[in-house]
């Protein structure tokens, strides 16, 4: 059954991060079946990533936001789907709307996990043992291979970067090709509890430029305050501040050009990593275990505190010393072990 199917619908998450780690099974699939075609229905932000994906087809949008059921939309959705001729679905989300597509689209083969309990939706229901899978890639992965799979045997994301573009974007930003250069990326989706300090931020970005490099700041329209009071702490000298001002597909080209890329746990830690930039990642509510940059020369700035991980969007106890307490100076170490 499995050596028949040639067309595959998956529907991806709804996190930039998980978009990337998504790419593991991609590339998987195209591994055990390399004729198999590969579309994906995802929101249309992700269409720049999706397009950097070898492994991937054609995205096709969904245009419900995240948390939206919009039942009537889906089931049209599916059925414009029906023509596609999908023989197999995979469900990443473990929604029980997010099934709803492949159910509507009449693919014979939905797999997925059982997630908010989906018996009829999907028929290739599997289980998800937290424990053997304690991570995001692993459970994505194990969809498609066995169910006890390793991180070791999970494909790295690569997302491929258009050197052509690259140069444009670097002219368009005023970035100078000649300079080393250092990505920070200060902000979080999901809150406050996973944003390391701007002041720690400007520390390391004076440190940097004191050596001549030169600093760009990425991030999205919410992260403009924090971004802003970075550049402001560097007296603007040698710093580029993009938040909000850049595409997604032009924060790719960027951070695969950056000499070093410091993050927080955030969707851009992930894309440095994806087109191998040297990444620290660094962790306060969440868990380096569960997401890691997924890039074996990206170092892990976590203090792994007795409150932490919490996977609180804001600081229960209000004293934010998982992150805090992290200083500068440790990860100017971190960043000496990559030379």
């Amino acid at each position: 059954m499995m050596s028949s199917l040639k067309k595959l619908l998956i529907v991806g998450p709804a996190w930039v991060g998980d978009i990337v780690m998504a790419q593991s099974l991609f590339i998987y699939i195209k591994q055990q079946f390399p004729d198999i075609i590969i579309d994906v229905l995802a929101p249309a932000w992700s269409k720049p990533m999706l397009a950097a994906m070898p492994e991937v087809t054609q995205s096709i949008e969904m245009s419900l936001g995240h948390g939206k059921l919009g039942l009537a939309e889906r089931y049209r959705l599916g059925k414009s789907l029906r023509d596609s001729h999908y023989d197999w679905a995979i469900t990443l989300p473990n929604s029980w709307k997010s099934a709803l597509v492949p159910f509507f689209a009449n693919i014979p083969k939905r797999s997925g996990y059982k997630g908010e309990l989906r018996y009829g939706l999907l028929n290739d229901i599997h289980h998800l043992d937290k424990n053997k899978l304690s991570m995001t890639v692993q459970r994505f992965v194990a969809l498609v291979a066995d169910d006890d799979i390793s991180l070791a045997d999970c494909p790295q994301p690569r997302l491929f970067v258009d050197k052509n573009k690259l140069t444009d974007s670097l002219q368009k930003f005023h970035i100078q090709v000649d300079k080393p250069l250092l990505a920070l990326c200060p902000g979080a989706e999901y809150g406050s509890a996973k944003c390391w300090p701007s002041q720690y931020y400007a520390e390391i970005a004076r440190t940097f430029i004191d050596k001549g490099w030169q600093i760009v700041l990425l991030g999205s329209e919410k992260d403009a305050k924090t971004t802003q009071q970075i550049d402001q702490q560097v007296k603007h000298q040698n710093c580029y501040d993009l938040a909000g001002k850049t595409s997604l597909h032009e924060a790719i080209l960027i951070l695969s050009q950056a000499q070093q890329v410091i993050s927080n746990d955030s969707g851009l830690m992930h894309i440095a990593a994806a087109v191998d930039s040297p990444v620290v990642a660094i962790y306060g509510s969440s868990d380096p275990t569960f997401t890691p940059p997924l890039n074996k020369s990206a170092k892990i700035a976590y203090l792994g505190l007795a409150c932490s991980p919490c996977f609180k969007r804001e600081c229960p106890l209000g004293h934010l010393n998982c992150l805090n307490q992290l200083k500068p100076q440790h990860i100017l170490k971190l960043i000496e072990t990559f030379t």
